[in-house]
């Protein structure tokens, strides 16, 4: 068996556009049909890395981020919460909703991974942010998602407090932006090519297959 084609997602678990793109991803490997070929790593990037531990209003955030307002905030939900019921995924905005530091539910990614149940953790605190209104800053919320996978929430959660797995996290961090990635989601296959966005299905069938002939 060759190697398989190695794919690494440069995200953040709170943006709806890496859950998309991941979704779209999996429908592209499952319609391809090559599930055993590819192996799939979920790599850190925090898209607010200073936000303190309070969070800050959803609304009041992105207007203060990227400057849109709220009928411009509005259509954009209204578009995400359409491409995720394509894909079989709820994004349940409303209006007290608040981004929050995700810095530990990316100690706790990289603790999955060991396990070979990252992407289930992934989706899970994904879930539980968009889905559930849960705050995923917070270790009950992380606790649930480590139980609901099969994890051992006592052993993972330990590590959030240790410096070397703080370390390992930043340093990753650290890795893709020195590469230039700057934007999630960031599609890399074989660590040659990249692809950045929620691109369509087609044109994941597109790429994968050319790269799956080589």
């Amino acid at each position: 068996m060759a190697d398989k084609l190695k794919i690494d997602i440069v995200s953040d678990v709170v943006c709806p556009w890496c859950t998309i793109g991941f979704k779209r991803l999996e429908k592209a490997i499952n319609e391809l049909g090559i599930q055993d070929q590819v192996e799939i790593e979920w790599q850190p990037f925090e898209l607010n890395p200073n936000m303190p531990v309070e969070g800050q209003n959803l609304n009041d955030h992105i207007t203060e981020k990227y400057g849109s307002t709220i009928e411009q905030q509005q259509a954009s939900k209204q578009h995400m919460i359409e491409a995720g019921a394509q894909l079989g995924f709820t994004f349940d905005y409303f209006d007290e909703m608040r981004m929050v530091n995700t810095f530990d539910a990316h100690i706790l990614l990289e603790y999955a991974k060991d396990f070979g149940k990252q992407t289930e953790l992934k989706m899970q605190i994904t879930k539980a942010f968009f889905s559930d209104r849960k705050d995923v800053s917070q270790r009950d919320v992380l606790k649930e998602a480590l139980i609901s996978v099969g994890l051992n929430a006592t052993e993972a959660l330990a590590l959030i407090d240790q410096p070397e797995a703080q370390q390992e996290v930043r340093k990753k961090e650290q890795f893709w932006q020195n590469l230039g990635v700057s934007s999630v989601p960031t599609i890399v296959f074989n660590r040659k090519s990249a692809v950045s966005g929620a691109q369509p299905v087609d044109i994941f069938k597109q790429v994968l297959s050319e790269i799956i002939a080589e």
